[in-house]
């Protein structure tokens, strides 16, 4: 990063910093798997070991979006693909030994499964997200081919504005997330703060093109009470763009750095989430699959032969990656 204070500042929050531009942090849930064996609501959707999971970014100083209900650090990204970078070779076994060093502390806990805690030490999931927009990040397509070939599955997540690194994603990641934090161009102007005037239209071209991509998808909507929650017709509009096997509303929380610019009366409850993905359910004739209270989240799927959709990927009939 060539910022010492910034470096400080994400290594005092708890960041494991893996390169100049890449870090690791141990997921709130990967510690609850660990230490009382609750796994976050990806592993009730879709089989993801929260223990075996890794939360990385390859561009934690790259985001082209200042979103208002971002826990993160913000206010020193560049916003546009980065010209000086992390080698994906190396950035895979950094992240992989930062994890290790984060987790070798719970080890001598007598509360811990000592089985479970050795298979920490061998990620089999890596979500690529955590902070900046990693699609930024030039080098995606063989950090995902490293990943595959060590047989560990990928979550990419997205805010969706850099449609032309979706159309160059080859292999793709396991599953794809993307971000639809608005249902209107004003909503995401004025919420999202975005670097470029263009990516209201940016945002629309991928979903576009994430209705062809032969992967997992999800398109997930952040939902801020009195910002972005409502407007059930324009999201399910965008929402039938996409096509994607999965959708999730969740409710924004309040955290971290989001707690500067938003109040609690901007988190809605997990009954005014069930309300909206109720009606978006009616709306885009996806089906109600399931919900998670801890995490304000329900998932709408596209068949209702199970929640992994029996493996068939709707209007595709072709197999989808096995996560668990």
């Amino acid at each position: 990063m060539g910022d010492q204070d910034l470096s400080n500042e994400l290594e005092g929050q708890g960041y494991q910093l893996t390169g100049r531009h890449s870090a690791v942090k141990l997921c709130y849930w990967t510690r609850q798997s660990l230490v009382n064996g609750r796994d976050c609501y990806k592993g009730r959707f879709y089989g993801i070991q929260s223990h075996r999971c890794l939360q990385m970014s390859p561009a934690i100083d790259s985001c082209n979006l200042h979103c208002r209900f971002c826990w993160r650090n913000q206010g020193w990204e560049n916003d546009e693909t980065m010209t000086e970078y992390d080698d994906p070779e190396g950035l895979l076994d950094r992240s992989i030994e930062a994890q290790r060093r984060i987790l070798s502390g719970f080890k001598g806990d007598p509360a811990i499964d000592l089985a479970r805690w050795e298979e920490t030490q061998s990620p089999r999931h890596i979500a690529i997200s955590l902070t900046g927009e990693p699609t930024l990040y030039p080098k995606m397509n063989r950090f995902l081919e490293l990943c595959h070939e060590r047989g560990i599955t990928t979550f990419l997540v997205t805010n969706g504005t850099n449609p032309d690194a979706l159309r160059a994603l080859d292999p793709l990641p396991t599953q794809l997330y993307v971000s639809v934090t608005a249902p209107n161009a004003e909503v995401f102007r004025r919420l999202t703060l975005p670097a470029q005037e263009d990516a209201w239209e940016r945002l629309r071209e991928s979903l576009a093109i994430v209705r062809d991509l032969k992967t997992r998808r999800v398109v997930r909507h952040t939902l801020v009470k009195g910002w972005n929650l409502g407007w059930v017709d324009a999201y399910a509009e965008l929402d039938l763009i996409a096509r994607p096997d999965f959708i999730e509303p969740k409710g924004y929380v309040y955290m971290g750095k989001s707690r500067q610019r938003l109040g609690t009366d901007h988190v809605p409850s997990h009954e005014e989430i069930g309300g909206f993905a109720r009606a978006l359910a009616r709306r885009t004739g996806y089906l109600l699959l399931d919900e998670s209270p801890d995490s304000k989240v329900y998932l709408l799927g596209a068949r209702s032969d199970g929640r992994f959709l029996d493996g068939l990927a709707p209007e595709r009939g072709e197999p989808l990656p096995v996560l668990a």
